[in-house]
């Protein structure tokens, strides 16, 4: 057999495995119908159609754009100031910032404190801003850190536990050419690719020791707190300080030096801030809860006129059950004291004082010797 006839022979044979849509059963036409619709189908990359009878659409496929708006993620999420869709049912059980009035009051102090800190730390105009206060997962947090960065690891020591400071390259590299005696006017060179030296970890080590005494001057108004700086990591896997579910405060600050700067970021787990919560609930310095002056007032006078019974107790002993039992009328117990013998006031179990009986008139009185004790004193002021 010859070359032409082989090839039409496997060309006869490729065109009857070809479907034929004309062919197809049902009414005249529905198999070009359907042609035509895969050839859609195929050529829209944007929308797939799903084809059902008549050739209507049933279901639309979303685009990427779409499924993010749906689940709430965006490109630029670490700016976004509201957040919809699943992620915004997700994080309703988070607590806002904004329910906690006086924090707000506390970081705009940091700001001020550490403008003028700053300044005199560098020796430069700086200028410290707070760029937003927002709630996050703690898990999310060190997720979403820009590498490289510093880390450092802090504890609250009033309140037991722990924050994280995290300083990011662009602020590092400055402080780094601002202090090292930097040219002004041009911007910090990045050397990429490499661990922070010894001689840059030493710098922003002692700026963010001034952060965190400027923090604690910060909250002295509403507590007294010590941040005292634990360890400086530079990986977030080490510096993890609660769990990833755990709901935290972040808080954004500024640093400007003219043209150059970067960012500090300060994170507070609710955790640390549960033994100040009640102080900042605060609308204003010096709010008080639950507290009314007048029914204080009202108690102390009352307390200050109540009745109490004293007791002049002149001697005790210890007796048999049996004996107590078998007293009758008219039997004598010998007590141990003599006329002008001590005897001691009580007001209940309480030892008051002690003194000596006499008779004034008709009746038995009682001359104190001693003032009122040290544990009378202490009971009467923890009752009142």
């Amino acid at each position: 057999m010859d070359q032409d006839a082989l090839a039409a022979e496997w060309e006869a044979a490729a065109a009857g495995d070809q479907p034929d849509f004309d062919a197809l059963p049902g009414e005249e036409g529905e198999g070009d119908a359907l042609a035509s619709e895969w050839e859609a189908m195929v050529g829209d990359d944007a929308q797939t159609f799903l084809p059902t009878q008549g050739g209507q659409a049933q279901e639309r496929i979303l685009n990427q754009d779409e499924i993010d708006s749906l689940l709430g993620f965006s490109v630029s999420d670490d700016e976004a100031g509201e957040r919809s869709g699943i992620r915004a049912i997700i994080n309703s059980a988070l607590v806002s910032y904004e329910r906690l009035p006086m924090l707000e009051i506390v970081f705009d102090r940091l700001v001020r404190l550490m403008t003028t800190s700053l300044r005199n730390f560098t020796s430069d105009n700086v200028e410290v801003s707070l760029d937003n206060i927002s709630s996050i997962r703690f898990g999310d947090y060190l997720n979403s850190i820009p590498l490289p960065a510093i880390l450092a690891v802090f504890r609250a020591r009033q309140l037991d536990n722990f924050g994280l400071l995290t300083v990011d390259s662009n602020l590092i590299y400055s402080i780094v050419d601002v202090l090292l005696g930097g040219r002004r006017g041009t911007s910090a060179m990045r050397v990429e690719g490499r661990p922070y030296t010894t001689i840059e970890r030493t710098l922003v080590q002692r700026m963010i020791e001034v952060v965190l005494n400027d923090a604690r001057s910060a909250f002295a108004p509403l507590t007294e707190v010590d941040f005292d700086l634990d360890r400086v990591e530079t990986n977030p896997r080490f510096a993890a300080i609660a769990r990833p579910a755990n709901a935290a405060i972040l808080v954004k600050l500024r640093i400007d030096m003219e043209d150059r700067g970067g960012r500090i970021e300060m994170l507070l787990p609710y955790a640390t801030l549960e033994p100040i919560r009640k102080m900042l609930l605060q609308q204003f310095m010096g709010e008080k809860f639950g507290r009314d002056n007048i029914w204080e007032s009202h108690l102390a006078t009352e307390l200050w006129s109540t009745k109490v019974e004293v007791s002049a107790v002149l001697d005790e002993m210890c007796k048999p059950l049996g004996e107590v039992m078998a007293l009758k009328v008219g039997d004598t117990l010998m007590l141990d004291t003599g006329q002008d013998g001590a005897i001691e006031l009580r007001c209940g179990p309480i030892r008051l004082t002690h003194g000596r009986m006499g008779r004034i008139g008709h009746n038995i009185g009682v001359r104190l010797d001693a003032p009122l004790s040290a544990a009378a004193r202490k009971s009467m002021m923890g009752f009142t």
